[in-house]
C-alpha cells in the first residue's frame, strides 16, 4: 500500500484557504493541490516578483485555478495586520477575473501556516525578534489571531502550522525567547519549530473551551528538497556548503510535491485530530503521511499558557472570545 496521497484530497469547491509561503516548495505544492481540488486558494508571499510569478506558473499547471497573491512579510507585524486587513476588506471581491465567488466574502475555511527560515546567520525582524523566532512563531501566531474571527465564522475550519521533526533538538527558553543570552542557528530553528507546537497545542485547548469548531493541528514535511536548506549557507557566501547541501537534496531528501503531503493531510482529510501532528511514515524523514512522535514538551500545558501570554505581549495581538485554557 502507498498510503494517503493527492488523489486522496477531498472536493474543495466552496473553500477559501490562505497558505503563507506559497510560491515555492512544500507551500508552493499545498496551494496547488488545494486549487486542483477547487479551492480559492490565497498565496501570501513575501516576495511579490515571486508570489506573482508562482500565481502565473499555478493558473498554468491547473487553468481552472481560483488564485490571488497578496503580499505577506512574516518579518513584520505592519505587513502582517496590513494582510489581515486586506483579507478583510477585498479577499476574493476584487480584480474580478471571472473566478472569484461572491459568497467567499466573510469565510475562511483553511488557513496553513507553512512559510518559515531555517538555520540562518543571526538577524533581527523589523520589530526587533530573533528572525527564526520571529518569522516561524511571531509571525504566525499575529496572523492567525488577526484571521480569527472568520475562522471563527467559518463551520469545519482548520489551521494547519508547519513544524519540523528537528523541533526535538530543543525545547523553548521562556527566559529567553529571542536568543539574547546566545545564538546558535540550529538551536533557535528547533525552539521556533517547538513553539509552533506549542501554539497548536494552547490554540487547541482554547479552541475546545470555547466550545469552537475550529481544527487546529501541526504536520512536517520530513526530509524534502526545498530552498530551506541553502538559504542559509548562500546568505553567508558559504557556497561549498550551498552545494552539499543542495547534493543531499538530489540524492536523500524526497520531492517537494511528498513533502507536502503531510500539510495537505492535516488540512483536508477526515478524521484529523485536533492538536495532532502529522508527518512522514518512514522514520519522519519520507514516505506517506502519518501520526508523527512529538517531543513531551510540545504538550506541557503550563509552558503553552506563559508562550501565549508572551506571544500576546509581543505582538500586540490578543485572541478575542478565547480565554484562557487553565489545565482545562
Amino acid at each position: 500500500m502507498t498510503g494517503w496521497n493527492a488523489n486522496d484530497i477531498p472536493d474543495q469547491h466552496g473553500r477559501t484557504a490562505i497558505v503563507t509561503g506559497a510560491n515555492s516548495g512544500i507551500g508552493y505544492v499545498t496551494a496547488r493541490e488545494l486549487a486542483r481540488r477547487g479551492a480559492r486558494v490565497v498565496l501570501a508571499c513575501r516576495d511579490e516578483t515571486r508570489g506573482r510569478d508562482a500565481e502565473e506558473r499555478m493558473r498554468e499547471e491547473v487553468p481552472k485555478a481560483r488564485l490571488r497573491f497578496a503580499p505577506l512579510d512574516l518579518a513584520d507585524l505592519a505587513s502582517v495586520r496590513a494582510f489581515a486587513g486586506w483579507y478583510d476588506k477585498v479577499g476574493f471581491r476584487a480584480e474580478g477575473d471571472g473566478r472569484c465567488d461572491s459568497d467567499a466574502d466573510d469565510q475562511l475555511d483553511l488557513l496553513v501556516n507553512n512559510a518559515g527560515v531555517m538555520a540562518l546567520p543571526y538577524g533581527i525582524t523589523a520589530d526587533g525578534f530573533e528572525r527564526q523566532f520571529g518569522v516561524n512563531h511571531l509571525g504566525h501566531f499575529a496572523l492567525t489571531g488577526l484571521l480569527l474571527p472568520k475562522l471563527l465564522a467559518t463551520p469545519g475550519s482548520r489551521v494547519v502550522s508547519v513544524s519540523s521533526g528537528l523541533h526535538m533538538l530543543s525545547n523553548i527558553d521562556l527566559g529567553d525567547l529571542n536568543s539574547e543570552g546566545g545564538y546558535h542557528r540550529w538551536i533557535a530553528y528547533a525552539r521556533s519549530k517547538s513553539a509552533n507546537l506549542l501554539f497548536v497545542h494552547e490554540l487547541s485547548r482554547r479552541l475546545a473551551r470555547a466550545r469552537a469548531d475550529v481544527l487546529v493541528a501541526a504536520a512536517h514535511p520530513g526530509y524534502a528538497a526545498t530552498n530551506l536548506q541553502t538559504a542559509g549557507p548562500r546568505m553567508e557566501g558559504r557556497r561549498r556548503v550551498e552545494r552539499l547541501v543542495e547534493l543531499g537534496n538530489r540524492i536523500v531528501a524526497q520531492p517537494a510535491e511528498a513533502g507536502a503531503l503531510p500539510s495537505l493531510h492535516a488540512a483536508t482529510a477526515p478524521g484529523v485530530a485536533p492538536d495532532s501532528f502529522t508527518g512522514p511514515r518512514v522514520q519522519g524523514l519520507r514516505g506517506a503521511p502519518v501520526r508523527s512522535w512529538r517531543a513531551p514538551w510540545t504538550r506541557d500545558d503550563r509552558a503553552g499558557e506563559l508562550l501565549w501570554d508572551a506571544s500576546e505581549q509581543l505582538t500586540g495581538v490578543r485572541y478575542e472570545g478565547l480565554e484562557p485554557s487553565f489545565g482545562g
